[in-house]
């Protein structure tokens, strides 16, 4: 637009010039034409230059009101440049504005959270310092009552002891109510409900207490009186079997959590130490003898000295070795990530634990789990020489281990040895369904850290075998429905003879009209 101005003004002023000129031609001719030779004055007359110079004044004022209207656009549009300039500055005045107030009040913020955070150091710092002294506080107190305690007990001892040597410091234990565990043990206590509480009868919970009184018996002290064994069996007994939490234990007994879990672990360390070897053992020669009788009465074959199973315990994901645990079969089965150890029992006729092997992983097969046992390094001793021990299919067949027919189509006669050695199989199968049924802590996963588990494993086996050699009849509402699956190994026969042997005990079953008619 200025540009064009600029033009316009040059035209204006080159325009003005010629006009000038112009001017003083035409007074010059004016001069010469109004005077004649004689000097009198005469009229001008029109012209045709006179109408033109009108014309040109007409177009002199089209291009001045032009000219007047671009000076007028370009003065308008400085203004809205002006104007725009100063809202450009107002907004930036603006934004610089808000961004100082932001920047301190952040500034501010971070200030603030500053020292919050210095007040909170300030008071754990003060709290650890507390914690400290009331530490130091307490061993003080503890110590001042021991040398109390040996100095009562020395006045004592020498005769001089006043009036006040039976006071003696005690710390403070929190009170919780006792009352369940009182009902229980008194002596009218009914027997049914207190079966139903611990699986067994007061007298067998009272040999049991006898057995482990000399183990795990404790002294009053000075600060607080000992827990009676009684009330120590109650509690893991009573833990086992229902398979409660810790907390619900506690409540029960009037005892803190922690003092349950340790009495738990104590009383099951006990039972392995003390009871074990008196309950679970293996047989001796004339104890073989009378199962060997048993069984051929079962199931009409010879030389049959136990049943063996293997079972799997759920447990909680461990921290390491967290694949070796997984339980795929289970996973596969219950759609639910499972994992579990192992328990492998050999039972007699009468469903008693005669050998197990506890504590490996759950993903190991049966026949795995059974080369790493205590029997299989024994019967590679030759202590099994001449015997079987009957396994199902999950087993290999051994100089030692019978095991069912497992390949397709089946004759007569290895479809009836499968009937026969199938009830042996059942006794331990059974056996360890009672097992599962009696201690409920086995069925769920369980609070006990995996390092502990085979001693409860262990203890839970003991106690299986004390109720069934004292007769104890399991509820029925208790029955558990045992699953667990059996892999065929990928190695199933590891002895010919054994082969020979298996083929001849059941040539003889058929023959002999030992064997059943189920099959057919």
């Amino acid at each position: 637009m200025s540009h064009i101005i600029s033009k316009i003004r040059k035209r204006k002023r080159k325009d003005e010039q010629v006009g000038y000129e112009d001017d003083d031609d035409d007074d010059d001719n004016n001069d010469d034409e109004c005077y004649d030779s004689s000097g009198n004055e005469s009229p001008r007359p029109s012209s045709s230059s006179e109408e033109g110079g009108g014309g040109g004044g007409g177009k002199k004022k089209d291009l001045n009101g032009i000219i007047t209207s671009l000076l007028l656009l370009e003065e308008q549009e400085k203004g809205d440049q002006d104007a725009q300039k100063k809202a450009s500055a107002e907004e930036k005045s603006f934004f610089e504005a808000n961004h100082r107030n932001k920047k301190k009040t952040m500034l501010e913020y971070y200030s603030n959270i500053q020292d919050y955070y210095a007040e909170v150091q300030e008071t754990e710092r003060v709290k650890r310092k507390k914690s400290r002294s009331l530490a130091t506080s307490v061993a003080a107190i503890t110590a001042i009552a021991a040398d109390d305690s040996l100095q009562a007990e020395k006045q004592v001892k020498q005769g001089t002891g006043g009036a006040g040597s039976g006071q003696h410091r005690r710390l403070w234990v929190k009170d919780r109510s006792k009352a369940w565990w009182d009902e229980c043990n008194r002596p009218d206590y009914p027997e049914e409900e207190f079966k139903k509480w611990f699986r067994m009868r007061r007298q067998t919970f009272d040999m049991i207490c006898e057995e482990l009184n000399s183990v795990i018996a404790k002294e009053d002290t000075t600060l607080r009186n000992a827990i009676p064994v009684r009330q120590r069996v109650a509690v893991c007994i009573w833990r086992l079997a229902t398979g409660e939490p810790l907390r619900l234990v506690s409540k029960r007994f009037g005892l803190g959590i922690s003092t349950c879990h340790k009495l738990v672990l104590e009383v099951c360390t006990a039972i392995r130490s003390v009871l074990m070897p008196k309950y679970l053992q293996w047989p001796d020669d004339d104890a073989l003898r009378k199962i060997k009788d048993e069984f051929e009465v079962i199931s009409g074959i010879p030389n049959v000295v136990g049943s063996m199973y293997t079972t799997h315990v759920p447990i909680i994901a461990p921290k390491i070795s967290v694949a070796a645990y997984f339980n795929k079969r289970h996973t596969e089965r219950n759609q639910k990530t499972s994992y579990s150890i192992t328990v492998q029992g050999v039972v007699n006729p009468n469903g008693v634990f005669t050998d197990v092997c506890i504590g490996w992983p759950g993903s190991m097969p049966d026949d795995q789990v059974l080369e790493k046992s205590a029997l299989y390094q024994r019967a590679s001793g030759g202590l099994l020489k001449g015997v079987w021990i009957v396994g199902g299919s999950g087993y290999p067949l051994m100089d030692w281990v019978l095991v069912p027919y497992t390949q397709q189509h089946l004759t007569w006669t290895q479809h009836a040895f499968n009937e026969k050695i199938g009830e042996i199989q059942r006794v331990s199968k059974d056996a360890f369904a009672r097992l599962k049924g009696r201690w409920c802590c086995l069925q769920k996963r369980t609070e006990v850290k995996l390092q502990d588990l085979p001693v409860v494993l262990g203890a839970c086996c003991v106690l299986h075998n004390i109720c069934e050699m004292m007769n104890e009849e399991m509820d029925p509402e208790l029955a558990f429905d045992l699953v667990d699956d059996e892999m065929v190994p990928e190695v199933a026969l590891r002895s010919v003879s054994s082969m020979k042997a298996r083929d001849s005990i059941a040539h003889n079953l058929l023959h002999h009209g030992l064997a059943g008619t189920a099959f057919l």
